[in-house]
């Protein structure tokens, strides 16, 4: 029986019920030690449910994975993906060390926990999440926000002080507070007296754990007594006091030792003159069992107290003894790990060992435990300037696992040991790396440092400089980018001419002036071939993904980035991912492949946020409220704006410019547009800003004042000629007409139409100068000549789905003599997720390949297919691939 958690028992009934029928979820369950986690979990109504159940420990909180062997050990891998199994294979040390990203191995954990629950739903208990390992808490955290559509059930427990924090976002929580004096004294025995009950609650404060344990040991009788622990771990220590000397050495080492393997432990503990006939009396009070090979404490409190009660000396003496016995197994991780335990002085052939683990962890994608281990390693370093170094590839690592705070704190701690200028311009190079990911751009340390360091390390002086140049473009800062360019010119870098094209992109784009768009094209046209092929690390090809961006050649964009993404999958590169799904999608936008924007953009964003991205979440936002825009949902595309500007990146309000643009013109705001003229005009300093001059330009036209859309006009005309895009050429020449009259506009209208024909690259754009024109037609009473021209643009709009601008062409339509009724698309009915679903299985792909895809299970898979199938009117795979725009 549970006293006083009748609510807390039925929210987690709630979430197993839905669990059997295929609506998964996770649920965290929150509260200080001997709150009653343990015993809310012990109680929860199974039902039939199979169960996997670990308890996690201390000692294991820094090896990489060790709570996900722990409770997967012994399941099968092999019906996984090839990707999934290796990594989740090499995680656990079955395999070589691979270069695994986190997410891959949650990705496989999902698919494996779907897998097993495909005959009989399941539940995974975790008791002492805040023990867990970094790699095995991101893995199952993983796993546990994408079990919609799974007979899956995640219960985590986590203690809330004394312990290390356990984050969980996006998992519900469920907050135990202290049981209130009715319910706590329903825990004590009836005829206990008066004083001594009331001795007891107050001691115990409503910790049901607290209130058993001095029931049983009698602390809180004596009021004069001083509380050195926490009440239940005060509890415990008695109870571990009354242990034979031999017995407590021997829940010493199995503490130390995380509660491990048996064998190891009794090898440790003989060194220690303690043996497994010592364990009788610590069994027989229930505090410790031989459970499958392993020691197993009955309370997770109880190791933490059977190790902090012990003197220091004995703890150092403990994990001597299991380095040795590690030694003896031939495991050098773990002997390293206790030799660090057991070492107060610095001592250069630990550290360097620890390091060599690290490299390993690191390579298994465990780079969370990898910051530990280096700055374990660096702790032990004696050599002050190793020392640093350590403390840097520790931040490097930190940063990897998405800690920013604890890399920036790592890299500032690094000013103490580092002296050497290579060492600390690498410091400022990682410092400058953890500022971007959160939207600053440092530039004056990375010039000074690049300075200080060229004659030596002319590789990383240029890499200095090209960000220092890049974060100055991105701010808009066009003096500091030519500074930059400067001085990689003078210090002589080896790619000096690639910053100087980048400066000369930025200053030529920067001037609303005749001759700065062509300046800027023939620069950025530099840039390009500076960059070279597409070869290279994953990460310089997604910059040459960019450079077609900017280059308007999205067609070639959106090629080049569909197989990086397919790479980047392949490898596993997920911590990549976001940045060139935001790529794909910016080039589909354009291309009008809007379905393929809300998956790109829909995927990346939710895994940048997971990773704490926000340069290029808010970047993903962007694309969305521009999509929103076209759609002519306006809160939406207001909310995402919103979401992006919050997380201070400077180029968001800039890229913003133009969705906002595109929602006023949506509603019929062109006001709106002027009112923001000057801004959009500033905005020109920067690399996106120009997209929204056709906006201003259409804005002042319809308000009756083109005159000041005249000097934006010229300049984007500049910028499209020396483009040499047809679509760019035509949107100039639509611009044109807008502020022309009589023949000259019509020659400029008949002439952008032409271009997008021939071009045939943006529909929207295209429906956009063919909708301008048939107005101005029927403006002009030509209502036959207007017609094939508004047809054609509510042909697109109606396909594309963008509502504002097919009603705005309908209207005209009618107005010319013609009528036409609204498109329906059973697609617009599905969500993104099973759009994107539902595309893939339209191209002929198994449940199985689309989930490896797009890191979901194939039961979730399966799950959206059967929502979308209703929607669409259709019944099987093949019915689907004949669903037009449906398939790639």
């Amino acid at each position: 029986m549970i006293v006083g958690r009748a609510d807390e028992l039925a929210r987690i009934d709630e979430l197993l019920v839905a669990a059997r029928v295929g609506r998964g979820g996770a649920l965290v369950i929150r509260g200080e030690a001997g709150i009653g986690k343990t015993a809310l979990l012990a109680h929860a109504d199974t039902g039939g449910m199979q169960v996997l159940r670990i308890a996690c420990v201390d000692g294991e909180a820094e090896l990489p994975h060790a709570g996900l062997h722990l409770l997967l050990r012994g399941q099968r891998t092999d019906e996984l993906p090839a990707e999934q199994a290796g990594a989740l294979r090499s995680a656990f040390g079955l395999e070589p060390a691979r270069d695994a990203d986190r997410f891959l191995v949650g990705m496989a954990v999902l698919t494996l926990l779907g897998r097993l629950a495909a005959h009989r739903p399941l539940l995974c208990v975790i008791d002492d999440a805040h023990w867990l390992d970094a790699a095995s808490a991101e893995a199952l955290l993983f796993a546990a926000r994408r079990l919609d559509g799974e007979r899956v059930a995640v219960l985590f427990a986590a203690r809330d002080s004394y312990a290390p924090d356990f984050p969980a976002p996006g998992v519900p929580e469920l907050r135990l507070g202290r049981l209130d004096e009715t319910a706590a004294a329903g825990l004590l025995a009836a005829d206990l007296p008066d004083l001594a009950r009331a001795a007891i609650l107050r001691e115990a404060r409503g910790n049901p754990l607290a209130l058993l344990e001095i029931r049983r040991t009698g602390l809180g009788y004596d009021p004069g007594a001083p509380p050195p622990r926490h009440p239940v771990q005060r509890g415990f220590a008695a109870r571990l006091a009354e242990l034979p000397p031999r017995t407590r050495t021997l829940l010493l080492v199995a503490a130390a030792a995380d509660a491990g393997e048996a064998e190891a432990v009794l090898d440790a503990a003989s060194r220690l003159d303690s043996s497994i006939v010592d364990l009788a009396p610590a069994e027989n009070a229930g505090l410790i069992r031989l459970s499958g090979g392993v020691f197993v404490f009955g309370h997770p409190l109880l190791q933490a107290t059977a190790y902090q009660s012990a003197e220091l000396v004995q703890r150092l003496a403990a994990h001597r003894a299991l380095a040795a016995a590690f030694a003896d197994r031939a495991d050098p991780g773990r002997r390293a790990w206790h030799l660090a335990a057991a070492t107060l002085e610095p001592d250069e052939d630990i550290a360097a060992e620890l390091q060599r683990i690290a490299a390993d962890v690191r390579g298994c994608g465990g780079y969370a435990v990898a910051a530990e281990l280096h700055r374990r390693s660096a702790a032990l370093t004696p050599d002050p300037r190793r020392r640093g170094r350590r403390l840097l590839a520790a931040a490097r690592a930190a940063a990897n696992a998405g800690r920013l705070q604890l890399a920036s704190g790592l890299v500032e701690e690094t000013g103490r040991f580092l002296t050497d200028p290579v060492d600390l311009a690498e410091a400022v190079d990682v410092a400058a790396v953890l500022a971007h990911e959160q939207g600053r751009r440092p530039y004056r340390e990375l010039v000074d440092a690049a300075a200080d360091i060229a004659a030596r390390a002319p590789e990383l002086a240029g890499r200095l400089l090209f960000r220092a140049a890049k974060n100055a473009w991105e701010s808009g800062d066009l003096a500091a980018v030519v500074d930059a360019a400067g001085s990689a010119d003078a210090l002589g870098r080896s790619n000096s001419a690639l910053v100087g094209a980048l400066a000369r992109t930025a200053t030529g784009f920067g001037r609303l002036t005749a001759g700065g768009a062509v300046d800027g094209m023939a620069a950025l046209r530099e840039m390009r071939t500076e960059l070279g092929v597409m070869s290279g690390s994953l990460r310089k090809r997604a910059v040459i993904v960019w450079s077609h961006v900017l280059l308007g050649d999205f067609r070639t964009a959106r090629e080049l980035a569909a197989a990086l993404e397919a790479g980047c999958r392949t490898d596993g590169a997920i911590g990549l991912l976001p940045n060139v799904l935001a790529l794909s999608a910016m080039a589909n936008l354009q291309l009008g492949d809007f379905q393929e924007v809300r998956n790109s953009s829909g995927e990346g964003l939710r895994l940048a946020e997971e990773m704490g991205q926000t340069e290029v979440a808010s970047t993903l936002a962007i694309v969305l409220a521009h999509l929103a825009a076209l759609e002519g949902d306006d809160v939406r595309c207001r909310e995402l704006l919103d979401a992006a500007l919050r997380a201070g990146a400077p180029t968001a309000a800039i890229r913003a410019t133009r969705a906002l643009a595109l929602a006023d013109l949506a509603a019929g705001r062109p006001e709106s547009i002027l009112d923001r003229a000057d801004d959009i005009a500033a905005g020109l300093t920067r690399m996106d800003a120009r997209n929204g001059l056709p906006e201003l330009i259409e804005a002042a036209a319809r308000v009756g004042q083109p005159e000041r859309a005249q000097g934006p006009c010229d300049w984007y005309s500049d910028w499209a000629a020396n483009l040499g895009r047809p679509w760019a050429e035509a949107v100039a020449l639509r611009c044109r007409a807008l502020l022309s009259e009589g023949d000259v506009a019509e020659r400029q209208y008949a002439a952008a139409v032409h271009l997008h024909r021939e071009g045939d690259e943006l529909p929207f754009e295209r429906a956009r100068t063919e909708l301008l024109y048939g107005e101005w037609l029927r403006r002009q009473h030509r209502r036959t000549d207007a017609r094939p021209h508004l047809r054609s643009a509510l042909d697109t709009f109606d396909r594309l789905g963008t509502r504002p601008w097919a009603e705005r062409a309908r209207d005209e339509l009618r107005a010319s003599g013609e009528s036409r009724g609204a498109s329906a698309d059973p697609a617009a009915r599905l969500t993104p997720q099973e759009r994107q679903v539902a595309r893939l299985a339209a191209t002929g792909l198994t449940n199985r390949d689309i989930a490896a895809r797009l890191f979901l299970s194939p039961r979730t898979v399966g799950y959206h297919l059967s929502n979308a199938y209703p929607k669409l009117g259709v019944a099987s795979r093949l019915e689907l691939a004949r669903l037009p725009g449906l398939p790639e």
